[in-house]
């Protein structure tokens, strides 16, 4: 069983940074696809952005690219998404999700990840 909670979320201005943590226990990361995915109001939840364990594949969306990097510590047994020139489109609820990736293929659709954390909210204003 694997454990994940957020951290790192708020409030900021268009334009500011916000880096969002990751925190796992329960069993280490290190062979797990860590995604990032954010559900805005009235919206379905999409994939933001993804490493695969070894890191040697990641996604990210095209709203995202060029703005937002994922990266982890596997010896921390932690993922990061550093969010860099916010836009208020950007404000949703962002969450992590792990999924067992022994081949290191990486992970995109909701269905295929198996773990979640609760979710940190990220507000950015005009």
């Amino acid at each position: 069983q694997v454990e994940l909670v957020e951290s790192g979320g708020g409030s900021v201005q268009a334009g500011g940074s916000l880096r969002l943590s990751c925190a796992a226990s329960g069993r280490t990361i290190s062979g797990y696809t860590v995604g990032w995915f954010r559900q805005a109001p009235g919206k379905e939840r999409e994939l933001v952005s993804m490493t695969s364990r070894s890191g040697s594949m990641k996604y990210y969306a095209d709203s995202v690219k060029g703005r937002f990097t994922v990266f982890r510590d596997n010896a921390k047994n932690t993922g990061y998404l550093q969010m860099n020139s916010l836009k208020p489109e950007d404000t949703a609820l962002y969450y992590c999700a792990a999924s067992l990736d022994l081949l290191d293929r990486g992970r995109y659709s909701p269905d295929q990840y198996n773990y979640w954390g609760q979710g940190t909210q990220v507000t950015v204003s005009s």
